[in-house]
């Protein structure tokens, strides 16, 4: 069965200034359709982020962000971006964007840049050669394309990024019940861009995954009828500069879930095994027997 059309990914990254009103930039996006109706809070970080790094000065590149989804979004209706311009200083620059659908905020966020400088230097790498390559794994696709036409499954089917579990997925079952999963990712396309693109794209992708391992530890699979799961906040740090459309090796662990919360890492290593770039986030699970 052939693939189905890869999502433009430099489409949903986009955002066009719409000017400045009083101490803001204003910027604003497209949609992404979803079968559940709700903006995807990945797209909406990878949106956020082009809008900030809009405004900073020639040479200052993206080093963290600290978000928090405040409220649902509809996937249908195009988002606006406030940046405040909140720092310029000799090497950081602070800024401050909010996300809005008919005047409601729906994400806020903080991303600091930095100009490029040399300093102390380590890190902790994967020995990558340790572990089967994306090239030896089915992608989601050709594990679960002859689903294509069943309705919600567009939605982890019709993706902009070509997953490749090292370990068994959590789509229709968990194999294995750990808190701790391992997945091979890229662009489904070349993206050109320079890395605040790049960093962008990241930002989109990981949030698909960080609510695994926090299911999988407790055998829920992304099929369970009922199942509900939202992103409450997500911080990333960008450590080493990388592309979206080369293979990343994206490891992810959940150290604890209570009260409806999980809380889980994620570290990105390039095919080298050099560690890239970090990722934490708390999410919301909702089973149907715990359902507001």
């Amino acid at each position: 069965m052939p693939q189905a059309p890869t999502p433009d990914l430099e489409a949903m990254l986009s955002v066009v200034n719409a000017g400045a009103r009083t101490q803001y930039d204003i910027f604003t996006g497209p949609a992404m359709p979803t079968p559940h109706g709700r903006a995807f809070g990945g797209q909406v970080l990878g949106q956020a982020l082009v809008a900030a790094g809009e405004t900073v000065p020639e040479g200052r590149v993206i080093h963290s962000m600290h978000g928090y989804f405040v409220r649902p979004g509809e996937s249908t209706e195009q988002m606006t971006f406030e940046t405040a311009r909140l720092r310029d200083g000799r090497s950081f620059s602070t800024r401050r964007v909010q996300a809005y659908q008919e005047g409601e905020v729906l994400m806020s966020l903080i991303a600091s840049f930095q100009e490029s400088d040399e300093g102390i230097e380590h890190e902790e790498r994967f020995d990558t050669d340790s572990i089967p390559g994306p090239e030896n794994l089915p992608s989601v696709w050709e594990k679960y394309g002859h689903l294509s036409g069943e309705g919600r499954a567009s939605w982890v089917l019709n993706r902009p990024f070509d997953f490749r579990y090292v370990e068994s997925d959590t789509i229709l079952r968990v194999e294995e019940r750990t808190n701790r999963q391992l997945v091979w990712l890229r662009s489904r396309d070349e993206l050109d861009g320079e890395q605040l693109v790049q960093s962008a794209a990241l930002a989109f992708a990981s949030d698909y995954l960080l609510l695994e391992p926090v299911a999988r530890k407790h055998g829920i699979p992304w099929a369970t009828p009922g199942m509900r799961g939202a992103s409450l906040d997500h911080a990333m740090w960008f450590h080493r500069e990388f592309r979206i459309d080369d293979w990343l090796l994206y490891e992810l662990e959940s150290p604890t879930a209570q009260g409806g919360r999980g809380l889980a890492h994620g570290r990105f290593y390039n095919r080298d095994g050099s560690l890239v770039a970090s990722v934490s986030q708390e999410s919301m699970i909702r089973l149907p027997e715990h359902s507001d």
